[in-house]
């Protein structure tokens, strides 16, 4: 699942949470940076976001012969906290025939995608160059390779969803007309600008959404991959510095950050408000204790989606949790599974998985006993809830 792209925001040598067999036959690495062009187009759209909708609509008219055939055929969304698997999932779902994701091409103009598609494919650009992706994961990446830029969209109508003072669990009670036309014209356009019949979405954030996106689109699979909380957490810290970094040494990367709807880590981190323990994880956060506000984070966000599987058994037969452990030690078999509960023909992938995942060999979270504790209490009972002993 490693691809390659002239990535605005890419990196280098630091390894990630699933070891890739197979690394990209021409493969650069760099520091992390994004370029002048893409800091200034996206701050355009930044500032504008009507403008940029308007924009959006009127692209939806004049396509709109193109778009009367198009239907949102059982989309697939794949969520969860980052640094879980949904990355690896993505690459491998992308490469189904039948699936269309947005890729980083599709940014920063994320809302015109038409437009903006028919601009790049005639900039000439020259051949792209595989490189390693900001996160310093083993994975490369082109402009051509899938990429999670639908958040831009959510903020764009939803302006305060990244308040943490502000709950942003989404239910089947919420509305809001505007957005769901938009976001249903921007599926269509981008099935038929790339040919597919099903809409593939990664999004860290969807995960506080399933009961409202459920709603939007009752056939919608959800794939929701969880890792065991002392890796996930040692990932996510090292992450978290990676990007701190980079963000203090170019402001264009908080910027872009920004812009592209992340804030799972780096200077602008927030953590996500499913209704009550957010500010505990601000406090910890900000009082320096680390370890124990990624756990307590981790525990908030799981044990939300916990209950809403509970709480909602046709929710739940629509979601496939995918342990992150499993995948590593059974890609073959994971992978076939989260196919079938997609329903999506096999083909080769299977064996594709097979052949690039393996379980990490290459460190092990430097926890002292105390952290290891803390974690152990505070993600104890949702992590149970995972099968996770």
């Amino acid at each position: 699942c490693s691809r390659s792209s002239s990535n605005p925001c890419a990196a280098s040598s630091e390894t990630g949470p699933i070891a890739m067999k197979q690394a990209a036959a021409h493969k650069t690495s760099a520091r992390m940076d994004v370029d002048p062009w893409t800091d200034r187009l996206g701050g355009l759209l930044e500032r504008y976001p009507r403008l940029w909708t308007r924009l959006g609509d009127l692209e939806t008219r004049l396509v709109a012969d193109r778009l009367d055939i198009i239907t949102v055929d059982r989309p697939i969304y794949v969520t969860g906290l980052a640094r879980s698997g949904t990355t690896v999932l993505l690459e491998l779902l992308a490469l189904h025939p039948d699936t269309v994701a947005h890729r980083y091409r599709d940014f920063p103009l994320v809302l015109t995608p038409w437009a903006w598609n028919w601009f790049v494919d005639r900039a000439g650009r020259g051949e792209a160059v595989a490189r390693e992706r900001a996160h310093r994961d083993r994975i490369t990446v082109t402009s051509e390779s899938p990429e999670a830029f639908e958040e831009v969209i959510w903020m764009t109508f939803f302006p305060d969803i990244h308040d943490p003072d502000r709950d942003a669990s989404f239910d089947r009670d919420t509305s809001h007309p505007a957005f769901e036309a938009f976001y249903r014209d921007h599926i269509r356009k981008l099935l038929a600008l790339r040919g597919g019949s099903r809409y593939l979405a990664k999004g860290n954030y969807n995960v506080t959404r399933l009961p409202y996106l459920r709603k939007l689109f009752p056939d919608a699979r959800f794939v929701v991959p969880i890792r065991e909380p002392q890796w996930h957490i040692a990932s996510l810290m090292k992450q978290h510095r990676l990007f701190a970094a980079a963000e203090r040494e170019d402001e264009r990367v908080l910027r872009h950050m920004r812009r592209s709807g992340h804030f799972e880590f780096g200077l602008g981190r927030r953590p996500i408000n499913v209704g009550n323990g957010a500010a505990e994880v601000t406090r910890l956060w900000t009082e320096g204790e680390e370890v124990e506000g990624w756990a307590a984070h981790w525990a908030l966000v799981y044990g939300h989606v916990a209950d809403r599987l509970a709480a909602d058994p046709d929710l739940a037969a629509a979601t496939l949790v995918v342990r992150y452990e499993d995948f590593c030690a059974a890609p073959a078999e994971v992978m076939a599974r989260v196919l079938d509960h997609c329903e999506l023909s096999p083909g080769s992938l299977p064996e594709t998985a097979a052949a690039r995942i393996s379980a990490p060999d290459y460190y092990q979270p430097a926890f002292t006993q105390d952290e290891r504790a803390t974690i152990a209490r505070r993600t104890a009972a949702v992590a149970g809830r995972f099968g996770y002993g």
